[in-house]
């Protein structure tokens, strides 16, 4: 319960019907959790739980996500929409992550410098604190996860305030790791608003880190209440992400890569591959086939597996609508899509759509819409379709699709991302794979072993030999 009896309901985005009510978080109770984490942080507990025992918790706390699989990824396809298959993925990359950094929770060593022999001098590595992490509704437990294993595995205590979108998995993830044998208060969740539970723990002067993952506009306001305290953050915001296609792509291949990479989730990530970029001696032939692919997928609600979705609440849904109507006002070509199927539902869906003959100006070209539309401009030269793919404010994912090893690699060198695919968009979850943002995509690294320095301080110790 909280502290002032708040509650807030849960809603199934796949009906639009309240599936649970929950305690809601406010300011008092974000004290109280930050005071848990800190009295948690200084404990014998977990303050001299040495390195390798963080790690079996860890490796405990994976073990039990993956024995508890079906129920989570069941309640995360109730809470977010999504297909099961791909809740159940999220589930197994949750595990993974745990597991990843299980393996370093005891390999985080300083170093020593010379100084020559009056002096011996070394790093030590120690946790930053407490860590408040901020986690966004489409990916909950899978997010939910990548901040908090490498946090746990470098020592610190953790309060993480989950959407109350989608709150479910996150809370159930809380409860897993106390049945795993984390000390009490080492790990916080608190559901709330953004407005009020949110801004608390964003601008908390007992916090030594923040995680935040979402928008632009809210990342912007978060890291100016985190720098009053000066308080270090990694944010991870928008995207505008080109998938870059040329004439030598293999057809089938490509055409389920793109589909993916901005259909999944409904379109609702941060990284979707939301622009193509299509040479243009191949655009007919692409574009035919990519549109027969997104006519032929099954929109639905989650539990029922389908190829896509609903969109997480009525609102998301209208923003949707408006930037295709936008799109199409403007000269926009519709492929595909473009409007809420006839489901006889109360839940929130929009068809997978393909705007082709876009403008790189227009607003859909420009903006993140956060939903499952993708816009389609040609190119003629590979300096073209780079000058195309930096023309965004966002820098955090790119795709190219080739057989020309030297086009992907000029590529790969010029375009201004955080990650590159080749022939691939993502790569089973990318927890090895360090991930952030160029630009207004955001900044720090999150996923691995990059991620870790997120959480750890350096303190150097120099000591003065005694005169022989």
């Amino acid at each position: 319960m909280s502290s002032d009896g708040s509650t807030f309901d849960v809603y199934d985005p796949s009906s639009g019907e309240v599936f649970a009510t929950l305690a809601k978080a406010g300011a008092d109770d974000v004290n109280a959790a930050v005071a848990a984490a800190h009295s948690a942080l200084e404990s014998s507990a977990w303050r001299d739980m040495v390195p390798a025992e963080r790690g079996r918790i860890l490796i405990r706390i994976a073990a039990r996500i993956r024995e508890r699989a079906e129920e989570l990824a069941t309640i995360e396809s109730q809470d977010t929409g999504k297909p099961l298959r791909q809740a159940r993925a999220d589930v197994s990359v949750s595990a993974r992550y745990f597991e990843y950094y299980a393996g370093v929770a005891d390999k985080l060593m300083g170093s020593t410098i010379p100084l020559g022999p009056d002096f011996v001098d070394f790093t030590l590595k120690e946790p930053i604190g407490v860590s408040a992490q901020i986690v966004p509704w489409n990916y909950p437990i899978q997010i939910g996860s990548r901040g908090v294993a490498p946090a746990l595995a470098a020592g610190c205590a953790i309060v993480m305030k989950p959407s109350s979108e989608a709150p479910m998995t996150p809370l159930r993830l809380g409860d897993i790791a106390l049945e795993c044998g984390l000390p009490p208060g080492v790990l916080n969740v608190i559901p709330g608003s953004g407005s009020e539970c949110g801004a608390a723990l964003a601008s908390h002067r007992d916090i030594n880190q923040l995680t935040f993952t979402g928008s632009v506009d809210v990342g912007v306001a978060v890291a100016k209440m985190a720098a009053d305290n000066v308080v270090p953050c990694v944010l991870e915001l928008g995207g505008k992400s080109p998938n870059i296609v040329f004439g030598d792509a293999d057809i089938d291949l490509t055409v389920r890569g793109v589909a993916n990479a901005i259909f999944q989730n409904a379109g609702q990530t941060c990284s979707a591959g939301s622009r193509l970029l299509v040479e243009r001696r191949f655009h007919d032939t692409f574009t035919r086939k990519l549109a027969e692919h997104a006519k032929a997928m099954r929109v639905g609600p989650g539990l029922e597996d389908p190829d896509m979705g609903p969109i997480i609440s009525k609102r998301q849904l209208e923003i949707v609508e408006g930037y295709v109507s936008d799109g199409l006002k403007e000269g926009a070509t519709l492929l595909a899509g473009g409007r809420r199927p006839a489901l006889g539902s109360g839940g929130y869906y929009f068809e997978p759509t393909l705007l082709d003959r876009v403008e790189p100006d227009m607003r859909i070209a420009r903006e993140e819409i956060f939903g499952p539309v993708l816009s389609i401009i040609d190119f003629d030269e590979l300096d073209a379709a780079v000058e195309l793919a930096n023309r965004s404010e966002y820098g955090l994912i790119a795709g190219v699709w080739t057989r020309d090893i030297n086009k992907a690699l000029t590529l790969a060198t010029r375009i201004k991302t955080g990650q590159v695919y080749i022939n691939t968009y993502g790569a089973g979850g990318g927890v090895e794979l360090p991930f952030g943002g160029y630009k207004k995509s955001g900044y720090g690294r999150e996923k691995g072993l990059e991620a870790l320095a997120t959480y750890l301080q350096v303190k150097n110790v120099c000591i003065r030999l005694a005169s022989n």
